[in-house]
C-alpha cells in the first residue's frame, strides 16, 4: 500500500440556516498523522462526514492525491482508498471475527472457500501487532478488541487514508499505545494516512505529526505538533470561553452509604460469574472502578440500578437492604448516570423540558401533570447547567452529547443527593465538557454525597477518586487510595496480570 493525501479547500456545509462547517481548508499530508481537535458542536464529525461521502457539502472541494475528487457517497470514498473507524462498532456481532473480515470486502464470492480465506487472513494477522481469535464470535469479545477489529477490517480491506474516530475511547493505556504506535508506524512507512478525531492532548503530543482546530465550524489553527503545547491547544479550541474546573476537596468522610456483601450474578455472555463483595462507599468520598472493558463494570451499573438480577448476596443503603426499586431510589435520594445517557437514560424524541422532568413530574403537581412547574423548572436547570439548546421544547436527541450528559446531570443532581451512580460521564465529550461535568461531580462529593464511578479512562479515575479499585474477570482485584495507588500495579492488574 501507498498512503495518499487529502485536502479540502473551503469546505462549508449547512442545514436550512445553520451553517456546521464554514469555509474549512485543511491539508493531510500522504504518509502523515494528522489531529483533528474540536469542542463538541465544532464541526469535527460534519467535516470527516463530507470527505467520506455521507454529506454533500454547500460550497468547496477536495483533492485527493492532488486531484479534484467528487465524493458522493462512501462507497466513492471507499473506492478512491479512504476508510473510516467510527466511534460506534459496525461489525455483525453473531459472525466470527474471519466472517466480518471477508464480508466486508466488494469481490467476497457467492460460494466462499473458506479454507484459502483462512490462509490468506492468517498471513495478513501475521503482520499485525495485535492479534484476534479468527473463529471467535464478535459477541464475545470486549470493546477494547472489538475497536482493534474495526481497525484491522480498514487495513484488510486495503485503505490507504484512514479516519479514526476517537479510537482509543474503548482502550486501556497500553492498548491505546500499542494500537496508535501501529498506525504511527505504518504512515513512517509510507503504507497509510491518517485523521485522527481527538479529545486526548497526550494522544496528539505523542503520536500526531500536525494538528488542525476547529471551533464553531471554523478552522481556527493548528500547525506542526511540536511547535505546539497543551495550553496552545487549548486555547486555540476555546477561545475566550472559561474553563469550569474541578472543586477543591473539602469535606470529611461519613458513615458507609452504599455496601455490597457477597454479590453474585451472571455476566452478559452468560459463561461467567460476578462477584463482588466487601465494598464500600462513603459520604463525601468519590471511589473509582478502573478496568478493561468487558470485565464486569457495565454488570455492576446493571446490578445497582435493578438491571441484572443477583443470585445471591446483599446491597445495603445507608444501613437498609436496597433491591433497587424507584421508591427506594427515590428515598434514599440515589441519582444515576449511565452510559451513553441519550439512550440509556433519556426518550430522545422527547424534548429537553421532558427528559429532565422524569425525576420529579409525579410528585410536583399531584394527580395532573402540571406543564407549568416542569417547563419552569428545566428552564432553571438548563440555566444553571449551561446546557445549550435553542429551546427547552427541541427534542433531546438534537443536543450533542455533551449537552445530553449536563442535561442529565441537572436533572439527576438537582435537590438532595445522598448516592450518586456513574459510568463513563465523559465518555466521548470534548475538553469543555469534561472539564464542567467533572467540576459537578465533585462538587457532589462536597456536598456529601458518597459517589461511585465507574471508568474506562484511567486519567479520569486518577483525577477524581478518593479511592480507586480495578474489575478484572468480574471480580475486585486491587484497592487502594488514589494518593497511594502504584500506576504500574493498577495497569497489571487492568490487563489481568497480576
Amino acid at each position: 500500500m501507498t498512503a495518499i493525501g487529502v485536502e479540502t479547500l473551503g469546505m462549508t456545509m449547512r442545514f436550512g440556516a445553520f451553517t456546521a462547517l464554514d469555509n474549512c481548508s485543511i491539508k493531510i499530508a500522504p504518509g502523515s498523522f494528522h489531529a483533528l481537535l474540536g469542542e463538541n458542536g465544532a464541526g469535527k464529525s460534519t467535516l470527516v462526514k463530507c470527505m467520506m461521502g455521507f454529506y454533500q457539502a454547500t460550497a468547496g472541494q477536495m483533492l485527493v492525491d492532488g486531484r479534484e475528487a467528487r465524493i458522493t457517497d462512501p462507497k466513492a470514498a471507499h473506492a478512491r482508498g479512504l476508510g473510516m473507524v467510527y466511534q460506534h462498532f459496525t461489525l455483525v456481532p453473531s459472525l466470527t471475527v474471519a466472517e466480518n473480515l471477508v464480508i466486508s470486502r466488494e469481490d467476497v464470492p457467492n460460494v466462499i472457500d473458506w479454507r484459502a480465506e483462512r490462509l490468506e487472513l492468517q498471513a495478513f494477522m501475521a503482520g499485525m501487532p495485535f492479534q484476534l481469535p479468527l473463529d471467535q464470535p464478535v459477541r464475545t469479545l470486549a470493546a477494547g478488541e472489538k475497536q482493534k477489529l474495526e481497525i484491522l477490517k480498514q487495513l484488510y480491506l486495503g485503505r490507504r487514508f484512514l479516519i479514526l474516530d476517537e479510537p482509543t475511547s474503548v482502550l486501556t493505556p497500553d492498548e491505546a499505545d500499542e494500537v496508535l504506535s501501529h498506525m504511527r508506524r505504518l504512515c513512517q512507512e509510507g503504507a497509510i494516512s491518517v485523521l485522527m478525531i481527538t479529545h486526548k492532548f497526550r494522544e496528539v503530543t505523542a503520536y500526531a505529526d500536525e494538528v488542525s482546530v476547529l471551533r464553531r465550524g471554523k478552522l481556527v489553527g493548528g500547525g506542526k505538533v511540536a511547535d505546539l503545547s497543551h495550553d496552545d491547544m487549548a486555547a486555540l479550541m476555546m477561545g475566550d470561553a472559561q474553563l469550569a474546573r474541578p472543586a477543591d476537596r473539602s469535606g470529611t468522610r461519613g458513615a458507609p452509604v452504599l455496601e455490597l456483601d457477597g454479590i453474585r450474578a451472571v455476566d452478559r455472555t452468560g459463561l461467567k460469574d460476578i462477584e463482588v463483595d466487601g465494598l464500600r462507599v462513603h459520604a463525601g468520598e468519590i471511589v473509582g472502578v478502573a478496568g478493561i472493558s468487558g470485565n464486569g463494570q457495565s454488570e455492576l451499573m446493571e446490578i445497582l440500578t435493578g438491571q441484572r438480577p443477583c443470585q445471591s448476596g446483599e446491597i445495603r443503603v445507608n444501613g437498609r437492604a436496597y433491591t433497587a426499586s424507584r421508591t427506594e431510589a427515590q428515598s434514599h435520594n440515589i441519582r444515576f448516570l449511565p452510559e451513553e445517557p441519550l439512550f440509556n437514560a433519556c426518550a430522545p424524541r422527547m424534548s429537553v423540558s421532558d427528559n429532565i422532568g422524569f425525576r420529579s413530574f409525579d410528585t410536583d403537581g399531584g394527580f395532573w401533570l402540571s406543564r407549568r412547574k416542569m417547563r419552569a423548572r428545566a428552564e432553571t436547570l438548563v440555566r444553571q447547567f449551561k446546557v445549550k439548546t435553542t429551546t427547552i421544547d427541541a427534542p433531546i436527541s438534537a443536543l450533542s452529547g455533551g449537552n445530553v450528559q449536563r442535561a442529565v446531570l441537572a436533572r439527576e443532581l438537582s435537590g438532595e443527593v445522598d448516592l450518586l451512580i456513574i459510568s463513563n460521564p465523559c465518555f466521548g465529550l470534548d475538553f469543555s465538557a469534561v472539564s464542567e461535568i467533572r467540576a459537578r461531580i465533585m462538587t457532589a462529593r462536597n456536598e456529601g454525597a458518597a459517589v461511585l464511578i465507574m471508568s474506562e479512562d484511567l486519567d479520569e479515575i486518577m483525577e477524581l477518586t478518593d479511592r480507586v479499585l480495578v474489575m478484572s474477570e468480574g471480580r475486585v482485584t486491587y484497592e487502594a487510595t488514589t494518593a497511594e495507588a502504584d500506576i504500574a500495579s493498577i495497569g497489571h492488574h487492568m490487563g489481568g496480570h497480576a
